[in-house]
């Protein structure tokens, strides 16, 4: 059978773009059809260069995995690592997922004339099944993401927690924050961020309402014996969040925190509470921040 290069590449290319574009957009990355048009070029290359077998280290593990990585790159231009790790996983699953349809149009069209070298299908009919496999992929990959986001309902995202000092407790709405991995930086203990406002029946007046200037080192305002019983008590935690991106927290150990699931009570006593000087909601749906490593 003859192959032609040149439909190998249209085909390759046409399947990586549409690849990409899903990738882009289920990602909510920036969209850039001339990046996207490069990084496809660049698979379908390397697609050529395998199928013919010109250099042996082309199929190998580790080059697929390079060659995937600079490819989202190049498409998405990403500088953050944390985003970058994620167009990557989002691209293998969507490429995965483009894959099965691929298979499945050509288990039931079954062209007569079709050959698989190095992982490369060419055939008469296969441009035609890229083309279909690639909108109906297309359709199935983002109609199922958007399924999955639906499926997030209000109680998958808020739950109940109660917390425990020195005898005294108080129990709120927290929002189960999946970007909060918010730590104490020595103890490496996790962080539960609450509004101030609902610690007054817990901890002094005076350091609640002080709390910018404790962060500064001014302890004037605060009397002699608070200082002595809490100020040792208080840890300083950087962060990165809440409309700051070199902000600071004051927090306080507590002895014990209880997340309410629909599996039952999650007990922890090794918690700290960051304390929240402002409003987390204009409406006040929650009024507390807990990590999903928490849950």
């Amino acid at each position: 059978m003859t192959v032609y290069i040149d439909i190998v590449i249209i085909e390759n290319i046409i399947m990586n773009f549409i690849i990409l574009y899903a990738t882009g957009l289920i990602s909510k990355s920036k969209i850039s059809y001339i990046r996207i048009f490069i990084g496809s070029f660049l698979g379908a290359i390397y697609a050529v260069i395998g199928y013919m077998s010109i250099l042996q280290i082309y199929s190998t593990i580790t080059l697929k995995i390079l060659l995937s990585i600079a490819i989202v790159y190049i498409s998405f231009h990403s500088t953050n690592l944390k985003v970058l790790g994620k167009q990557i996983l989002l691209f293998y699953l969507t490429s995965f997922a483009f894959g099965g349809v691929a298979f499945y149009f050509i288990y039931v069209i079954k062209p007569q004339e079709i050959v698989m070298k190095n992982g490369v299908f060419l055939g008469i009919s296969t441009l035609k099944n890229v083309l279909l496999a690639g909108v109906v992929g297309f359709i199935i990959i983002v109609l199922a993401f958007k399924i999955v986001k639906t499926k997030m309902s209000r109680k998958d995202m808020f739950c109940n927690i109660k917390i425990n000092v020195e005898n005294k407790e108080f129990e709120t709405v927290a929002m189960i924050d999946t970007g909060n991995l918010l730590k104490e930086p020595i103890s490496n203990t996790p962080v539960v961020v609450v509004e101030r406002t609902l610690l007054y029946d817990i901890f002094p007046k005076e350091i609640l309402n002080n709390l910018e200037k404790i962060l500064g080192g001014d302890l004037d305002e605060i009397p002699f014996e608070i200082q002595s019983k809490y100020v040792s008590k208080l840890k300083v935690i950087p962060y990165a969040s809440l409309g700051k991106q070199n902000g600071m927290l004051l927090g306080f150990k507590v002895d014990n925190l209880e997340i309410q699931t629909e599996e039952g009570i999650i007990k922890n006593d090794n918690i700290i509470i960051g304390i929240y000087d402002k409003s987390l909601t204009k409406r006040g749906e929650y009024r507390a921040l807990i990590g999903i490593d928490l849950i």
